[in-house]
């Protein structure tokens, strides 16, 4: 108990400078012409012709895409309806990025990582002992979902966590039907809600629950994100959305991503819809309150998927990224953590895919690459769950992001076809 008394006296001092003034001056993120950054105007224009058609197809009711290279915006269009009024879609649209909050949550942990608070191979019961001594299930009884279990071999790290190899589950859209049940009925919040509820509360029921298998064992999509974002509030001392506020999107100029959006910004939020009945209607389902991010306690800030943003906020981030840990002379990472997080973190888990999982992302390799239309080795990507992509090509230094707003498919083929016109862009 000393030791982490110590840590987190440790942690309140040193969080105050978790990002700090750069050597390098890389500037933010500016529009220009396409020529001026070697991609062909003409080619780009293809973007238009592909979302035209796939809205009056009614593939998606509308779509944000931005496209960037070498740190300038060359491509960023709004396309078709932000909800069932008919509001035009604008560029500055706000969208439940989902999924892609894992990548900003990791970045959180890395910045403290960075101060020399824990190493990433430290079990998380260091610091949270809830989670000592896991279990992994061993039988399990659908009729009352009662279930029995047996001792894990080793302990949950924080590096199990970052990669989904903690043998966590993920509530409603966990491929095993016994942890949907399991944290259904534990009343685990899988993603987000507008109850009165902690993340503290949340990861201290979670902690709990068995495991799908033994840490490090296997890859398996989990709420290890969520477990980080309350690490990220031991090992800082502040709330998690103070943090990201005051450590990463101010420094950025990311004033559009939010857990929960300011009445200011409210207007700019994108209904989700789901297309049934040969029309798109509004969503509802799996728990999910359409009324978040907008309305509610506002209380619970999900590391792995609770936070709303904009194409080019999201951009900014990315461009972090690819400047190696700097934007506008504001060190957010060092390049040598972002060199270790673009690393293979799971060895042979998805051995024969044409992509490794970093500490953040995927990451293309060769047979990706040479797949075609989806960039060069190295090219780190992610998606949400309300329909949202993104990717980053290092060696082209290039961005695409493609915003949108639905669940359940009506033939979308938005995405794959997003990136292949990217990358036929390039024109030098």
């Amino acid at each position: 108990m000393q030791h982490l008394l110590t840590i987190l006296l440790l942690a309140v001092t040193l969080a105050v400078s978790a990002q700090t003034k750069s050597t390098q001056q890389s500037p933010s993120l500016t529009y220009a012409e396409p020529a001026s950054v070697g991609m062909a105007a003409e080619r780009l224009a293809r973007i238009d012709a592909m979302a035209k058609e796939a809205i009056e197809d009614n593939e998606v009711p509308g779509l944000v895409a931005l496209v960037a290279r070498r740190g300038k915006i060359i491509f960023h269009k709004a396309f078709g309806t932000a909800d069932l009024s008919g509001r035009k879609l604008e560029r500055d649209a706000i969208f439940r990025i989902a999924s892609q909050t894992k990548a900003v949550t990791a970045t959180a942990v890395m910045m403290l990582w960075e101060e020399g608070l824990f190493r990433l191979d430290d079990p998380i019961s260091n610091y949270i002992p809830e989670f000592k001594n896991p279990q992994v299930i061993k039988s399990f009884r659908y009729a009352d979902t009662s279930y029995t279990t047996k001792p894990a071999e080793n302990e949950i790290t924080i590096r199990h966590l970052l990669t989904h190899t903690s043998g966590l589950g993920y509530g409603f859209i966990d491929g095993d039907e016994r942890f949907k049940m399991i944290y259904q009925k534990a009343g685990i919040v899988d993603a987000f809600t507008t109850d009165n509820i902690t993340i503290e509360e949340n990861i201290k029921k979670l902690a709990k629950l068995p495991l799908h298998f033994n840490p490090g064992e296997k890859y398996s999509y989990a709420e290890g994100l969520d477990v980080l974002g309350y690490f990220v509030e031991i090992m800082s001392g502040q709330p998690f959305d103070e943090f990201l506020r005051e450590h990463l999107f101010e420094p950025l100029g990311m004033n559009d991503t939010w857990f929960y959006l300011p009445s200011n910004k409210a207007n700019q939020l994108v209904a989700v819809q789901r297309w049934n009945d040969n029309q798109w209607k509004r969503y509802s389902g799996n728990g999910y309150d359409a009324d978040y991010p907008v309305k509610g306690e506002k209380t619970f800030f999900s590391g792995g998927a609770g936070l709303s943003s904009t194409a080019k906020d999201y951009a900014t981030f990315l461009q972090m990224y690819l400047n190696g840990g700097e934007l506008n002379g504001m060190r957010i990472l060092s390049r040598t953590t972002v060199q270790s997080m673009m690393g293979n973190q799971i060895g042979n888990l998805w051995e024969g895919q044409d992509r490794y999982y970093g500490l953040a992302f995927g990451v293309l390799n060769q047979t990706g690459q040479d797949q075609g239309g989806r960039g060069s080795i190295g090219t780190f990507d992610w998606g949400g769950y309300f329909n949202t992509q993104y990717f980053a090509d290092p060696q082209e230094e290039l961005i695409g992001i493609l915003m949108k707003q639905t669940r359940g498919g009506n033939g979308d083929d938005t995405g794959w076809k997003f990136r292949i016109l990217v990358n036929q862009a390039v024109d030098d």
